[in-house]
């Protein structure tokens, strides 16, 4: 009787632990300043790395320039957009 209440105890202490509160794989929805605040945040490291690159002699000075504007305008435009979405 006692180890019957015993495996009873343990698997309702198992249960208790291991139950999902809620569904673990549903993923709340990104909205589009979610998007864009990736995406800046990408465009930012890109542009350090391209810094980091030209600076260790990777890169030619017109490339480095042509790169750095593109990814700039790139920022801004993006920082633009969440600007005008955000309250």
């Amino acid at each position: 009787m006692g180890i019957l209440a015993g495996v009873v105890l343990l698997l309702i202490l198992f249960a208790y632990t291991f139950w999902p509160d809620e569904n673990p794989f549903v993923q709340r929805a990104k909205t589009r300043v979610d998007y864009l605040d990736e995406r800046r945040d990408v465009i930012y490291e890109n542009l350090r790395d391209l810094n980091f690159e030209y600076r260790a002699g990777k890169y030619p000075e017109e490339d480095y320039v042509t790169q750095r504007a593109s990814l700039e305008d790139e920022a801004a435009h993006v920082i633009a957009e969440i600007d005008t979405l955000r309250p």
